[in-house]
C-alpha cells in the first residue's frame, strides 16, 4: 500500500510539474499558454492535406453490382430510383472493370451502415456492408455523387 501511495504521488508530480511550467497566470486574470510555434505549422499542414484529400476510411453499402451492355444504364436507373426514395442520402456510381457499383451512404462505422442497411432491405433485398473510402461528413468539398463515375 505504501508503494501505491509513493507511486501515485511520484506520477502526479511527474505529470503536474511540466503543466505548471507551461501556463502562467498574469495578475490580470488572463492565461497565457506557451507552446512550441511547430504545433501551429503541424496543424496548418493537416488542413492543407485534409482538404486536397476530403476522404476518409468507412463504409457504404452497395444495392447494386452490374456488368454488360446495359449495366450502365442500369447503375443510372438505380440512383435515380434510390434518390427517390432516400433524397437526404447520398448515391455513387463506381467503375470498377467490368462491373458499375452502386454504393450509398457515408458511414463512419459498420453498425451505422448495417442500420441504415436493414431499413433499405425491403426495396434492396441483395444490399451488403462495404468498406469504402467516405467523404467527410458535413464538409463542404464532398465527391460528386452522380455525375462522375467513380474510378478506384
Amino acid at each position: 500500500m505504501k508503494h501505491l501511495v509513493l507511486f501515485v504521488f511520484t506520477a502526479l508530480t511527474f505529470f503536474l510539474a511540466p503543466l505548471a511550467a507551461l501556463s502562467q497566470q498574469s495578475d490580470s486574470g488572463s492565461l497565457v499558454i506557451i507552446e512550441d510555434a511547430r504545433i501551429d505549422s503541424l496543424l496548418q499542414l493537416h488542413y492543407k492535406v485534409n482538404s486536397q484529400y476530403p476522404v476518409m476510411p468507412g463504409y457504404r453499402v452497395q444495392i447494386l453490382f452490374e456488368s454488360g451492355n446495359n449495366s450502365k444504364t442500369l447503375a443510372r436507373e438505380a440512383i435515380a430510383k434510390f434518390n427517390e426514395e432516400y433524397p437526404y442520402t447520398k448515391a455513387y456510381l463506381i467503375f470498377e472493370s467490368p462491373y458499375y457499383k452502386v454504393r450509398v451512404g457515408d458511414f463512419r462505422t459498420k453498425m451505422e451502415a448495417e442500420k441504415f442497411m436493414t431499413t433499405i432491405q425491403p426495396d434492396y433485398p441483395s444490399a451488403f456492408v462495404t468498406r469504402d473510402n467516405i467523404s467527410f461528413p458535413g464538409s463542404g468539398n464532398a465527391e460528386e455523387p452522380v455525375d462522375n463515375v467513380q474510378q478506384p
